[in-house]
């Protein structure tokens, strides 16, 4: 399963998690994706979407 947004192409960013003494070590953040069904011109479908894409109305979320 892919952690990128269909709409944006929103995904998985890394970097260095830096503790109190400055050792770092690698991590990652995920994207916020959710699994929503949306109305995609007339057909109903799913679909992984992050929640900036459907907070700011980039998708229209099938009911």
């Amino acid at each position: 399963m892919s952690r990128r947004c269909e709409i944006c192409n929103k995904g998985q960013v890394s970097g260095n998690k830096v503790s109190h003494s400055m050792r770092h070590s690698r991590r990652k953040w995920n994207a916020n994706i959710q699994r929503v069904r949306i109305n995609d011109n007339g057909t109903i479908r799913r679909a992984r979407v992050c929640t900036q894409c459907l907070r700011s109305g980039k998708v229209n979320r099938a009911v």
